[in-house]
C-alpha cells in the first residue's frame, strides 16, 4: 500500500498523524498548573489516557509518513510545503513532550524581578507574581535548579514574560514563535550548507528539518536547542562563504543560548586556517584564535547588556546532576559506583562523577581528532563538526532525546546516504517514543523506542531507503539536484 503513494500522499498522511498527535496532546500534553483562560485544563485520568493513546497513534503515523516520504523524489518546494503542513497542527497546542518552556518563562520573570537566575531556581518567584503560574508548572527536578542557559536566551524569555505579563497561554505561544523562527533559520542554513557541499537540499531538509524528532521537540516542545542549532548553522553557512567574522559572531550568540555551540568555533577555525595566507604561524594563529576571540567578544557583550552576570559560566554542569538513562557514561558510572559500594563499601557518587568526567574527556579527544582530520583534508569541516557533536552527546553525563539534533542537523547537510545518516534515521524514528506527551519518561517509552529501533533497522537492511532524483525546485539558473544513492546500512560513507 505504501509503495503506491506519492509525495503528496505521504504529505497528507503525515498531516493526519500530526493532527492526531496535536489533538491528543491538547489533553495529554504538559498542561500548566493553572490556566486562567481555561483552554489547557485537565479532563480526568480516563480522558487523559485516551488522549495519550491518540497522540502515540498519530505520532506513529507521522513517523511512517516521514520514513516513506524519504523514498520519494521530492523537490525543495514540495518538502517545504510538507514541512508547513506537518508543523501547522502544533501551533496552538500546550507544550508537548517537555515542561521546559515553563522554566524558560519563569526564568524570564526572574530576570524582570531582579533574581539571580544563576543562583536560585523558579521556586524563588512569588506565586502571585508575573511568573507564578509558570513556576508552579515547572517539573519537580528543576524548580530549585539555576538556569544553565546563556544571557541571550534569558533576554528573550524576559521579553516574553514582560510582553505577556506571564499569562500562561500567551507566554507559551510567544515561546513557540521563537521556536518557529528557529525552524525557519534552520531551513535557511540547511539549504545553503547543502549547496556548499554539493548535496541534495530536499534530502537535507527531509533529514534535518522534517524530522519528527525535531518537530516534536523544537516546534511542539519548544526546546531552546532549536535556536542554538539555527544560529550555529547560520554561522557555519556564513563562514563557508568567507564571512567568518559574522559567522563566528552568530556562533557566539548560539553559545549565549546553550554552550555546546562553542564546538563549532573549532571547525570555523579550520576553515579560516585553510583560506588564510601568509606565514604558517600567522595562519595557525588566525585559525585557532580569531573565531574564538570574535565569539568571546559577542558573548561578553551579550552578558553585559543582559545584566544577568557571568554566572552562566558556573552553571553549565547543573543538568548533569539529573540522571538520564540515555547517558551511557552515567549508567556505567552508576553501575560501577554501586558495585564498589556493595564490594568495598565506598561512596558511589565519586565513582560516577569520575566516569562522567572521563566521558567528557574522551569526547574532547574525539572532537580534536576530527578537527585534525578536517585540517588535513580528510573530512569537510562541517561534517566533522556534526560527528563531533554526536560524539559529545553520546559521551555526555546527561542525554535527552532531542540532544541528537545537535549533530544530526549538521550531518543532514553534508552526508545524506551513508552509514551515519542511516543510524540517525533509525534513532530519530525510535527516540520520539522515549518521551510521553507530558514530558515524562515512562519505562514503556524505552520499550517502544527499542522496538522501533529494531524494526527500523530490519526494514533498512531489507529495503534500503531510496529516493530518485528530484527536479530542480527553485526558479533561476540552478542545476538539478544530484541523483541520490541508496540510504542503507551497507552504503559507503561518502561526503562531499
Amino acid at each position: 500500500m505504501w509503495a503506491l503513494m506519492n509525495a503528496a500522499g505521504y504529505r497528507r498522511l503525515g498531516a493526519a498523524g500530526a493532527l492526531a498527535t496535536a489533538a491528543g496532546g491538547w489533553i495529554s500534553g504538559k498542561l500548566p498548573a493553572h490556566d486562567p483562560w481555561g483552554l489547557w485544563i485537565d479532563h480526568g485520568s480516563t480522558v487523559r489516557t485516551a488522549a495519550a493513546v491518540l497522540a502515540y497513534t498519530g505520532l506513529t503515523v507521522l513517523v511512517v509518513a516521514w520514513w516513506q516520504y524519504g523514498r520519494t523524489a521530492s523537490s525543495v518546494r514540495e518538502t517545504l510545503t510538507t514541512l508547513a503542513w506537518w508543523t501547522a497542527p502544533f501551533l496552538l497546542t500546550p507544550p508537548l513532550y517537555s515542561a521546559d518552556v515553563y522554566s524558560y518563562i519563569a526564568q524570564g520573570a526572574m530576570v524582570i524581578e531582579g533574581h539571580d537566575v544563576y543562583t536560585v531556581g523558579p521556586s524563588s518567584l512569588d506565586p502571585a507574581g508575573i511568573g507564578g503560574d509558570a513556576a508552579a508548572s515547572v517539573g519537580n527536578h528543576w524548580r530549585d535548579t539555576p538556569a544553565p542557559y546563556g544571557p541571550l536566551f534569558l533576554l528573550l524569555s524576559a521579553a516574553v514574560a514582560k510582553t505577556t505579563g506571564g499569562t500562561i497561554v500567551p507566554a507559551v505561544l510567544a515561546m513557540r514563535l521563537i521556536a518557529l523562527a528557529s525552524l525557519v533559520l534552520i531551513v535557511w542554513a540547511l539549504r545553503r550548507l547543502a549547496r556548499e557541499h554539493g548535496t541534495s537540499e530536499s534530502r537535507a531538509l527531509w533529514l534535518g528539518a522534517l524530522n519528527p524528532l525535531l518537530l516534536m521537540h523544537v516546534v511542539a516542545g519548544m526546546h531552546n536547542d532549536g535556536l542554538m542549532i539555527g544560529l550555529m548553522l547560520a554561522g557555519l553557512a556564513l563562514a563557508l562563504r568567507g564571512r567568518w567574522v559574522a559567522g563566528s559572531a552568530l556562533v557566539g550568540l548560539a553559545m549565549m543560548v546553550k554552550s555546546p555551540a562553542a564546538v563549532a568555533l573549532l571547525f570555523i577555525g579550520v576553515t579560516v586556517h585553510a583560506s588564510a595566507t601568509g606565514p604558517r604561524l600567522r595562519r595557525w594563529a588566525k585559525g585557532l584564535l580569531a573565531p574564538g576571540l570574535v565569539a568571546c567578544a559577542v558573548a561578553g557583550s551579550a552578558t553585559l547588556i543582559s545584566g544577568t552576570g557571568f554566572g552562566w559560566l558556573r552553571t553549565q554542569g547543573v543538568a548533569g546532576n539529573i540522571h538520564t538513562a540515555l547517558s551511557v557514561v552515567s549508567d556505567l558510572g552508576l553501575g560501577l559506583g554501586e558495585l564498589g559500594r556493595l564490594l568495598l563499601g565506598t561512596d558511589p557518587e565519586p565513582v560516577k562523577s569520575a566516569v562522567q568526567t572521563l566521558g567528557l574527556a574522551a569526547a574532547v579527544v574525539l572532537i580534536l581528532v576530527l578537527a585534525r582530520r578536517s585540517m588535513n583534508g580528510h573530512l569537510p569541516p562541517v561534517h566533522a563538526l556534526g560527528l563531533g557533536l554526536l560524539a559529545l552527546v553520546a559521551l555526555s553525563p546527561m542525554v535527552q532525546p532531542w540532544y541528537l539534533l545537535w549533530g544530526l542537523v549538521v550531518v543532514a547537510a553534508t552526508q545524506q546516504y551513508g552509514r551515519v545518516a542511516t543510524v540517525l534515521v533509525v534513532l530519530s524514528a525510535a527516540l520520539v517514543y522515549e518521551t510521553h506527551p507530558t514530558g515524562a519518561t515512562p519505562p514503556y517509552g524505552f520499550a517502544l523506542a527499542a522496538i522501533t529501533a529494531l524494526v527500523a533497522t530490519l526494514v533498512v537492511r531489507r529495503t534500503p531507503l531510496v529516493a530518485e532524483a528530484a527536479p530542480t525546485s527553485v526558479p533561476g539558473p540552478r542545476t538539478a539536484e544530484p541523483a541520490p544513492e541508496p540510504l542503507s546500512a551497507d552504503a559507503p560513507q561518502g561526503t562531499a
